[in-house]
């Protein structure tokens, strides 16, 4: 990502030439939506050869038990709005496999304006992030990347759960950021995306012994979950300053530390050809990377006692973390510092079994159980 924002990409007129060449060195349609769109026109096609001559033969069957009247000419309406229903997904489908085209090229030229690469459609993507690990059919789309000043990806993101009629599609937008070590798996739960009565639209639940109050206004915006016994590191890497940097820039986004990436979701598309989603995007990412660097110095004091099978104890000399001190700890000379690391204990959150949810869906389901066996019927009559 360059400091300069320029969007003209997004907006400019495009030469279909360019869009063309563009779409045959990528030896593909430029993404999977394009990819769909060509299935779609495909079985429209096949479903109108299949349907057409069953019309037709039921007119043949009409014209000759009534002639050619004016039955035969209404008879002719059904096969004539079946032809332009035909034809008018045919053209709809073509226009939009060409857009998908176009929309591709933008994004290309946009992310190349600004110093990252247009990489198109992932199957299934190798992130450890917690809506990367449900369902199945998984794939990013659109996905822009950035190298410098460290890796930051920005995609659109699709998975499926259920089949048949039970199928659903969950689709979700994720920019990921690569962190230089890896940290205890923290989630920020912001409170303004929550559904109703204030159910998180994450697709995980965590135990409520695993969150943490920090101090002011935090808590107003955001429900931070940690591992227990990493309550200190928490507070050590969301000093008042990190904190105010969430709340002013990510208030609508959820957010996840695991391993070494940060992960910001949204439940709307993040890689888009409106300006001025990116530029919110740009102005998120720009403010979070600004205090990455002093989460770099954090260490697992866990892990020599781990390796060691010992208790584990902090780091002897250290100071207790305090919140209101934005300078990260560095050892004194001479002081042995931890690898680079989370201990197993930190490694991930515990996810308990939202039952609040279960119950009511349960109560649906019974509810509707009974009155297909008329009982609820049975009772009011009586």
């Amino acid at each position: 990502m360059t400091p300069r924002f320029d969007p003209s990409a997004l907006t400019a007129p495009v030469d279909r030439q360019e869009v063309r060449a563009f779409r045959r060195s990528r030896k593909t349609a430029g993404s999977t939506s394009a990819a769909s769109v060509a299935i779609a026109i495909v079985v429209s096609i096949i479903g109108a050869l299949v349907l057409i001559p069953t019309f037709v033969g039921t007119l043949i069957s009409v014209f000759a038990a009534f002639g050619t009247g004016g039955l035969s000419l209404i008879a002719l309406v059904p096969l004539l709005a079946l032809i332009a229903v035909v034809g008018l997904g045919v053209f709809f489908g073509i226009r939009a496999f060409l857009g998908a085209g176009v929309r591709a090229y933008r994004l290309s030229r946009f992310a190349q304006a600004n110093g990252m690469a247009y990489v198109g459609s992932i199957n299934n993507p190798p992130l450890p992030g917690m809506i990367f690990s449900h369902g199945s059919s998984r794939a990013a789309n659109d996905a822009v990347r950035g190298e410098k000043p460290r890796f930051v990806e920005f995609a659109n993101y699709r998975y499926t759960t259920g089949s048949g009629k039970n199928r659903t599609t969950h689709r979700w937008g994720y920019v990921a950021i690569k962190l230089d070590v890896p940290l205890p798996h923290i989630v920020l739960d912001a409170l303004g995306n929550n559904g109703l009565f204030g159910a998180s639209n994450l697709p995980m639940a965590f135990r409520t012994e695993q969150r943490l109050s920090l101090e002011g206004d935090f808590d107003r915006y955001f429900s931070l979950y940690c591992p227990e016994g990493y309550e200190r590191d928490a507070l050590y890497l969301f000093t008042p300053d990190v904190m105010a940097r969430f709340i002013d820039n990510a208030a609508a986004l959820d957010v996840e530390i695991v391993d070494d990436w940060l992960f910001l979701y949204t439940k709307r598309d993040v890689s888009t050809l409106d300006p001025a989603t990116w530029a919110w995007l740009f102005g998120t990412v720009g403010a979070i990377l600004d205090k990455l660097a002093q989460w770099s110095r954090w260490r697992d004091d866990r892990l020599a006692a781990e390796a060691s099978g010992a208790a584990p104890a902090p780091i002897a000399g250290a100071p207790v973390a305090d919140p209101a001190d934005p300078v990260p700890f560095a050892p004194p000379a001479g002081m042995l510092r931890p690898p680079p690391g989370v201990a197993a204990g930190g490694r991930r959150l515990r996810g308990r079994v939202p039952w609040a949810a279960l119950i009511v869906v349960g109560a649906f389901v019974l509810l509707w159980i009974v009155s297909q066996m008329g009982i609820l019927g049975a009772l009011f009559l009586h």
